[in-house]
């Protein structure tokens, strides 16, 4: 019998955004201006006020790799994946573990690229990532998303065409299933497992917790 664990990446799995991670990481390199840093942060703004074009926020963490070579872009990720290795919480790694453990099914589910997912997927031994995907050409990404955004409401669309390509039995077939978000942006998936469980959550989740009975963790600092 299929059980299931799905794992939001961003301030859940890591304390931190993993796309401002990125967006450091290529300064250090001096790969993008020193304004990137802050072009991203405005789109984290616009996410937590209800505003942001997601689109337009892949296309800036994907346009310096759109002229790369792929093999200098993944000499890239892999020193990016090296230093993320230290600012992995013991807590999330061991939560993670322990449903690797029992059996279950595990994935990250992300809006993030799956570029810059794929280092936290490994890292955490998590072998199935549900992410945005970059409309690629030449081997090098357009800064496009290609189809639907793995965000809000659609993680619940990539979590079913997943599930489908593995042969896994459909979502609302699975019990026990858990889904860890800190985002009330997640509510469509929390409400289609059978244990929704909030990682230091946002206001507007804090309350639906409480009002639902939903478990909080802070696992998180």
């Amino acid at each position: 019998m299929t059980t299931l664990a799905l794992f939001d990446l961003d301030h859940t799995l890591i304390p931190f955004d993993s796309g401002m991670a990125w967006m450091q990481h290529l300064a250090a390199l001096g790969v993008v201006d020193a304004g990137a840093e802050r072009r991203y942060l405005d789109f984290c703004h616009q996410y937590v006020a209800g505003t942001l074009d997601i689109r337009a926020m892949h296309r800036a963490v994907l346009e310096p790799l759109a002229g790369v070579e792929p093999a200098r872009r993944e000499a890239w990720r892999e020193s990016f994946a090296q230093a993320m290795q230290a600012r992995l919480p013991d807590a999330m790694r061991t939560l993670v573990a322990d449903h690797r453990a029992r059996g279950d099914l595990c994935a990250i589910v992300t809006a993030t690229q799956r570029l810059i997912a794929e280092p936290f997927a490994r890292a955490f031994g998590i072998a199935h990532l549900v992410a945005s995907e970059a409309v690629m050409h030449d081997g090098r990404p357009t800064g496009e998303i290609d189809g639907l955004p793995c965000y809000r409401e659609h993680k619940v669309t990539h979590v079913d065409a997943w599930m489908r390509r593995i042969g896994a039995p459909p979502l609302a077939a699975i019990a026990p299933s858990w889904f860890y978000t800190d985002s009330i942006g997640d509510l469509a998936l929390l409400r289609c497992v059978t244990n929704p469980v909030a990682v230091n959550p946002d206001a507007r989740l804090r309350e639906h917790c409480r009002a639902a009975g939903w478990p909080v963790l802070k696992s998180c600092p």
